[in-house]
């Protein structure tokens, strides 16, 4: 699990939304309480993000937020989370992990962490999906700042694109292991 740490000691997602919907987006405000009608995601990954907006370039996806979250918010998702996935060894059975994941008000997924060129990496970033009490307290408790890094994304793209990797690697946003212990994590290892 990475970390991306601000002054603040909280944590930073990057979520990407389409550019009229990115102007309500603060805190708040009528759009950051409209994620608890849904399942809204936090991804501490910038460039897992990147893969998934395509540096900002994605139909619906041009605006790339950081969004930074208390750390005590964060570690209330992942002790009230259930993975996304039914894992042999982490649930008892499977229709005992599909109560849990009905109940949870938060979901983990592991997916591929990605490089530079958006490749998939050998190890795996964390995805937190907030419905319910998780969104609500996301909009309303959790949510510490929310800032525009669109430039920032295009200019690590255009650095990648023309080859200077050491140039867009000094740009990217610090990013460290979470300093989480079993007590937070156990029942989420896949």
């Amino acid at each position: 699990m990475r970390d991306a740490r601000t002054r603040h000691a909280d944590l930073r997602s990057s979520p990407a939304t389409p550019p009229p919907w990115t102007r309500g987006w603060r805190l708040g405000s009528t759009a950051t309480r409209d994620c608890e009608h849904g399942l809204t995601w936090i991804k501490p990954s910038f460039l897992w993000m990147m893969y998934r907006c395509g540096w900002g370039t994605k139909a619906g996806q041009e605006t790339v937020l950081a969004v930074e979250i208390a750390r005590d918010g964060f570690e209330w998702a992942l002790r009230h989370a259930c993975l996304s996935s039914y894992v042999r060894g982490v649930h008892p059975d499977r229709a005992t992990w599909q109560r849990r994941l009905k109940r949870a008000p938060t979901r983990v997924q592991w997916d591929p962490e990605r490089d530079l060129h958006l490749r998939p990496l050998p190890y795996r970033s964390l995805q937190l999906g907030l419905s319910g009490e998780a969104a609500r307290r996301y909009a309303d408790e959790w949510t510490v700042s929310i800032s525009d890094v669109t430039p920032l994304a295009h200019e690590i793209h255009a650095h990648v694109g023309s080859g200077d990797l050491a140039a867009a690697t000094r740009l990217l946003p610090q990013e460290r292991p979470y300093p989480a212990g079993d007590e937070l994590t156990a029942h989420l290892r896949s």
